[in-house]
């Protein structure tokens, strides 16, 4: 129904007198007559008894008042809604990523979002980059930070960062005291690791393999927290993010001679979806703030 109409109808009702109410809102009398002659059309039923003394709403007409100011306000309100979010004055950002996104890139980001923004909520979800991948197409979540390749097609991917992936160990591990660590040395060696089929565990195994080396893994892990608390409860080595030791005291980067492990990570949103302004707003700024 046009709201036009609604809204006419309202301020005859309020003022009582359709001259009156045409000169409130700033139309003819005869056009705002035709509204109400459209409404009552439109409703099937006579909303206005005319006389000498001006518009008198019949009962029906009183009903059709009644929601009809529950109608727009409830419109006013929805519009307000909007224009809050595009305001940024609101909103929601839905958004996942892998165990190094959740805990050491979007922290800092989402920080700096709600400085500006403070009244965004953020819900977030950390899993696998498969799960995260299948969230933004099914819809349940509007962004992901991914490790590259992602190769499904319903998927804009735009490149975020370059992750490089060293080996850890507790400050008193014996390649910890080494000057020169190489591939091979790797190879008796008991570590962490991330859960198996994870994007990450895929491609450390594959560096690895091609060094010829089959590491011998006593543990997995999804958290890169409760890795690095592993080894240095437990003395294992782990490969990890390098944004995950900077304030780890007892656990230390062990350079490995001839050995590069990087990762592409890429934020991710479903092919021609129209982000909310919220999500497009973060997504902006957590771009700026990777390069």
């Amino acid at each position: 129904m046009d709201l036009t109409l609604l809204r006419s109808f309202l301020a005859v009702a309020e003022s009582g007198a359709i001259t009156e109410a045409a000169e409130r809102i700033g139309v003819t009398q005869p056009a705002l007559s035709r509204r109400i002659q459209q409404l009552e059309q439109h409703l099937g039923a006579a909303l206005l008894v005319r006389g000498r003394k001006g518009a008198a709403l019949t009962e029906i007409g009183r009903l059709v008042q009644s929601e009809a100011q529950g109608i727009v306000a409830r419109y006013e309100q929805m519009r307000e809604m909007v224009s809050s979010q595009r305001r940024l004055e609101g909103g929601t950002v839905r958004i996942g990523g892998g165990a190094t996104a959740v805990s050491f890139i979007l922290p800092e980001a989402i920080a700096a979002f709600q400085g500006a923004h403070p009244h965004v909520r953020f819900q977030m979800r950390e899993a696998g980059s498969s799960e995260i991948a299948d969230d933004v197409v099914a819809g349940h979540l509007e962004l992901g930070v991914v490790t590259l390749p992602v190769r499904d097609r319903e998927l804009e991917v735009t490149p975020l960062a370059t992750d490089r992936i060293v080996l850890v160990a507790r400050h008193d591990h014996p390649l910890a005291q080494r000057r020169r660590v190489r591939i091979h040395d790797l190879a008796d060696q008991a570590f962490v690791a991330f859960e198996a089929g994870s994007a990450l565990r895929h491609i450390i195994d594959g560096k690895l393999r091609d060094g010829g080396v089959e590491v011998n893994v006593v543990m997995e892990l999804r958290s890169i927290p409760a890795i690095l608390r592993m080894v240095s409860t437990t003395g294992n080595l782990a490969f990890v993010s390098q944004l995950g030791i900077e304030q780890q005291g007892d656990v230390i980067e062990v350079p490995v001679q001839g050995l590069r492990i990087e990762r592409r990570l890429a934020v991710i949103a479903r092919r021609g979806a129209v982000l909310s302004p919220a999500a497009a707003a973060f997504t902006t700024r957590l771009l700026t703030l990777q390069h």
